[in-house]
């Protein structure tokens, strides 16, 4: 039968019996202290992995945030061109041009005169949509600006009646057939 190490340590004489005593007693005294708590345990490796799954845990939560955000990005964007499609007025073949600036340019829709006149007191805007332009009312641009503001290209706010006693140019007339 083999034997244990520290009996062959002490068969070769490396080692003599007191040292043997010593060694287990210090064992002992090891045992008795942890089992108290009095000694602290090494738990590096333990501590290391709870940090690595720590981190791993906001990892995976970060990833989850961005993936909702893209989620909620794309529902918004499908609500938007839901809204803006059931809004929409038709696109009118007219002589009579509307012109507005967006992103430093001058473009231009083709409107008639009632058109004209809601797109300047606010009751209708101009939104960007599938690479061009549509005018819808106030109400869906509205709603529109409170999910995708960059689609809004014009907005009127809408105007109220200027009180014609304070109004200093209350006796000039601007001709009606005047457009821009």
């Amino acid at each position: 039968m083999s034997l244990s190490l520290r009996d062959q340590l002490l068969k070769a004489g490396l080692v003599n019996q007191k040292q043997v005593k010593q060694v287990s007693k210090d064992k002992q005294k090891q045992k008795r202290l942890e089992n108290k708590g009095q000694v602290e345990i090494d738990d590096t490796q333990k501590r290391i992995a709870q940090e690595a799954m720590a981190e791993k845990a906001r990892r995976d939560q970060e990833l989850n945030r961005q993936q909702q955000e893209k989620v909620e990005e794309k529902a918004r964007a499908a609500q938007v061109k839901q809204l803006i499609e059931a809004t929409r007025l038709p696109k009118l073949t007219t002589e009579d041009y509307y012109n507005f600036v967006d992103d430093k340019k001058v473009k231009r829709l083709s409107v008639n005169n009632l058109m004209r006149s809601k797109l300047s007191n606010g009751s209708l805007a101009i939104v960007q949509h599938g690479g061009g332009y549509e005018v819808i009312p106030r109400e869906a641009a509205l709603k529109v600006q409170e999910r995708a503001p960059q689609r809004i290209v014009m907005l009127n706010v809408a105007t109220e009646e200027v009180d014609s006693a304070e109004d200093p140019y209350a006796a000039y007339k601007i001709p009606d057939d005047l457009m821009w």
